[in-house]
């Protein structure tokens, strides 16, 4: 059983638009080692295509970015944080965006709380257990001795043997930091490498839908949703659409940045 949620952990956060706009407020979910900033991009675009009143609330997820750690990491917490976080704002509805991690988290939020759920659009990942993929960047990230660290330069050589994609050593080492005591993770590495058994599963639904619109968006070369998975998809989200983003693979909104904010634009505002 995984642990209860505990009270909700006040989350960093960054609200872009205007508070007093009338349209649904779109709550922007990371995904694992990412932080709000990951969605700094999508959200100028968003607002080109949907105003720039439209209401953006994005957070760093618990142990991420600048939000507190805490060793319990598990869906049921993070959902708590965040319905805290919409209280926090006075926000009753909103629409949910959320990446690979972030998008388990939404759809979670959605099943849980769907009377304050108006849209889902859930980015590449589906209500499954997945293969555990981490296990190397965990390994990696765990042998990088931070106390005989000079530089990130330096970083990004140590680790290049073992994550030798540039564009992931890039995106990790964005959450390496310096401090007057050294260096540091702004993730809490140890809670969430202690978590990643028990995530890559999804929570028991006992029986909860989600009735209201929601897409799956997808990248075309990504293999994390297949069509196979519509049959577990649907008897949770009924009303499920799946949308591929040609050239995009994992990273959807990172890889083809323009045309995921097209697809997602006018599903958030039911154009």
């Amino acid at each position: 059983m995984p642990p209860l949620s505990p009270h909700p952990l006040a989350l960093h956060h960054r609200v872009y638009g205007d508070p007093g706009d009338a349209a649904t407020p779109i709550l922007l979910i990371h995904g694992l080692f990412g932080s709000a900033m990951n969605w700094h991009g999508i959200a100028g675009r968003l607002h080109r295509l949907l105003g720039p009143g439209q209401r953006l609330i994005v957070p760093d997820l618990r142990n991420h970015g600048q939000s507190p750690h805490d060793p319990v990491f598990s869906y049921e917490a993070m959902t708590t944080d965040l319905v805290g976080l919409l209280d926090h704002l006075k926000i009753d509805h909103a629409s949910l965006v959320g990446h690979s991690l972030g998008g388990k988290v939404a759809m979670w939020l959605a099943l849980e709380h769907s009377e304050r759920i108006e849209t889902l659009a859930v980015v590449d990942i589906a209500p499954v257990t997945y293969p555990y993929r981490f296990r190397r960047l965990f390994a990696a990230l765990r042998g990088l001795n931070l106390k005989t660290l000079a530089s990130r330069r330096e970083a990004d050589a140590r680790l290049a043997a073992d994550i030798p994609e540039p564009a992931m050593r890039g995106f990790l080492l964005q959450n390496l930091r310096q401090t007057e005591a050294g260096w540091a993770w702004r993730f809490n590495l140890h809670a969430l490498a202690a978590a990643m058994e028990g995530l890559r599963a999804f929570p028991d639904p006992q029986g909860r839908r989600f009735h209201g619109r929601t897409a799956f968006i997808h990248g075309a070369e990504s293999d994390y949703v297949r069509p196979d998975q519509m049959p577990a998809i649907q008897a949770l989200f009924p009303r499920a659409q799946m949308i591929a983003i040609p050239g995009a693979g994992h990273w959807v909104h990172a890889d083809q940045p323009e045309a995921f904010a097209e697809v997602i634009a006018p599903f958030l505002a039911a154009i």
